[in-house]
């Protein structure tokens, strides 16, 4: 039953981690589907209080640093896309696990700006964080899945 629900979450965080490198979008209807088989991962497998804090409170971070930045500096910093995957990696790792992928996240998106294929993303301003937040939140599952195996 986990490589079902490993194969799913690895497929779905794929498929947004590409169209957000090449549109700057996070489609809602992918995102919505992995926080509900994360929610029932959670249900089956862990600690539903957990996943639902972690949904709720990975959301809100991430709409917090939009506002705040939107605030400061008066232009889009962050999308809301981006606060809907942070809200994926809430339910399927909770909330506990919410530090480590936002850690994991910055700092393979500020490595990844120091390698020339990511210079034209540094001279535009401009980089999808999106795949960064993706390969996090794998990164976080596997290891409170299979550290114990």
């Amino acid at each position: 039953m986990i490589f079902a629900f490993a194969i799913s979450l690895c497929l779905g965080l794929a498929l947004l981690a590409f169209i957000d490198a090449y549109t700057f979008r996070l489609p809602n209807e992918v995102s919505l589907t992995l926080i509900i088989i994360g929610l029932l991962w959670v249900y089956l497998c862990g600690d539903l209080r957990a996943g639902l804090i972690g949904a709720v409170a990975g959301y809100l971070i991430l709409v917090g640093v939009e506002l705040s930045y939107r605030a400061l500096r008066g232009q889009d910093g962050i999308g809301r896309g981006d606060a809907k995957l942070l809200a994926v990696g809430g339910a399927w790792c909770g909330w506990m696990g919410l530090p480590f992928i936002i850690l994991i996240a910055s700092g393979s998106a500020l490595v990844a700006l120091l390698m020339p294929g990511f210079r034209n993303y540094a001279a535009s301003g401009r980089l999808p964080f999106g795949p960064f937040l993706a390969l996090a939140i794998i990164i976080v599952w596997a290891s409170t899945q299979f550290a114990a195996v």
